[in-house]
């Protein structure tokens, strides 16, 4: 069975959108290849990385039905990308 052996900090490109206060709201994440559209933006709050190392913006945020988390780094973003642990 497989399970997550790690997590490891990987840059993405988001698309985002700045309004006229400097608020920033992230709209389409991009990640190996593949855009996943941010469906709902649910909390948002300043915080550390505890399981990659960074600090941050964090936006817990809904892309479909899955929901997780996405750093604002400025000027980078990072998600804590899953590293699946190999084995029967």
């Amino acid at each position: 069975m497989k399970g997550v052996a790690d997590r490891v900090k990987r840059y993405v490109e988001v698309t985002m959108r700045t309004d006229e206060e400097g608020r920033v709201r992230p709209l389409e994440i991009q990640l190996h290849g593949t855009t996943y559209v941010v469906d709902e933006v649910l909390h948002v709050q300043r915080r550390a990385s505890k399981r990659t190392g960074g600090d941050g913006i964090c936006y817990t945020v809904r892309l479909g039905r899955r929901i997780t988390d996405i750093y604002y780094e400025d000027p980078r973003w990072f998600v804590e990308e899953i590293v699946v642990e190999e084995g029967a």
